[in-house]
């Protein structure tokens, strides 16, 4: 909430945009981030329009340089050690959930942390039609964007004095944007032991 408070709106722009296309930014806030400023643009400290243009405009921009990067690194980004930065497994998971579901990873991975990074570029690498992968961006974008934004300003709106809750309302949130990897970790695992 300090940090958006600070920052305003080129902060948020500038995290979503970090998240979605630069290595290091799978260990930002975004669903939190998106949903807190949501809460804050219910109390006007933030104008709700240049919340989801803006927001939705950098996390489009975004995943294009992730696909990009992927794009011209290739194959290379495999055989790369980890670092502080970059770790193998974040790639590998990425890839996985690729060719489990597709292009419509572009979409889904929007919605889940660590993926959410690595998923454009899994698509630069694997060479996906540019214009396949720009509609699906798009569209992902977007939902993810306006789900998340809307989320805040509509609890914001509904429930008084949400400055209260905010605290356990985006531990909430956290834990519920890694759910999905949870999941399909646990099936993996039930797989592998049959």
């Amino acid at each position: 909430m300090f940090l958006i408070s600070a920052t305003g709106l080129f902060g948020v722009w500038a995290i979503v945009f970090a998240e979605s296309g630069l290595f290091f930014g799978f260990f930002l806030p975004g669903d939190s981030l998106l949903f807190t400023a949501g809460l804050l643009a219910s109390q006007n400290f933030i104008n709700i329009y240049g919340l989801y243009i803006g927001t939705a405009i950098a996390a489009i921009v975004g995943d294009n340089v992730g696909y990009y990067f992927g794009k011209r690194v290739g194959l290379a980004i495999f055989t790369k050690d980890d670092s502080l930065f970059f770790n193998k497994k974040n790639v590998a998971r990425a890839q996985l959930f690729y060719e489990e579901h597709g292009v419509k990873t572009i979409i889904l991975a929007r919605f889940i942390p660590i993926i959410r990074t690595f998923a454009p570029i899994v698509a630069g690498v694997g060479d996906m039609n540019y214009r396949k992968f720009f509609i699906y961006n798009c569209v992902g974008g977007i939902l993810w964007v306006v789900s998340m934004v809307s989320a805040g300003y509509v609890l914001g709106r509904v429930v008084p004095g949400i400055d209260k809750y905010i605290l356990p309302i985006i531990f909430g949130i956290i834990i519920l944007s890694f759910m999905p990897a949870i999941f399909h970790v646990m099936k993996n695992r039930k797989v592998k032991k049959v």
